[in-house]
């Protein structure tokens, strides 16, 4: 009766030894974000020239109007890390990524405008001008 009952709690030690660990794998992918789906713009959009030219005046304005409406999700330097980017679904992105520096201006330029959950559309919050002068902004960003 004694190795019965010893065998049953060396089974249930299992069990809960497996349930817990079961627990861990999830609750540790679970925290893990997904980079997103692909995003890709438009052949038009890619196509678009910046019109602004980058100088220190826009990429000065680009960096105030960054702060104001990017930085709470995309971070100081446009890694993904703000503090609002550990409350969101998907991975918010690295300016420095290749993804990012070998889009066009024209791809970066429509993504701002256009949004994507859970990023809000720029197209009437920011005039051209100002969505011009972000994208000069992050083409500073390493």
């Amino acid at each position: 009766m004694k190795s019965i009952i010893k065998t049953l709690q060396n089974v249930a030690a299992l069990f809960l030894f497996l349930a817990i660990m079961l627990f861990a794998t999830s609750s540790a992918n679970a925290q893990k974000k997904p980079n997103g789906l692909p995003w890709p713009a438009p052949a038009a959009a890619i196509k678009v020239k910046n019109p602004v030219k980058a100088d220190a005046i826009s990429i000065k304005d680009g960096k105030t109007l960054y702060i104001k409406n990017c930085k709470s999700c995309h971070g100081d330097a446009g890694k993904g890390d703000g503090t609002k980017a550990g409350n969101l679904d998907i991975n918010c992105g690295d300016f420095s990524a290749a993804a990012f520096t070998n889009s066009t201006d024209g791809a970066i330029f429509w993504k701002i405008t256009e949004g994507r959950k859970p990023m809000p559309s720029f197209g009437k919050k920011l005039t051209d001008a100002e969505r011009w002068a972000v994208v000069n902004y992050l083409r500073t960003l390493k």
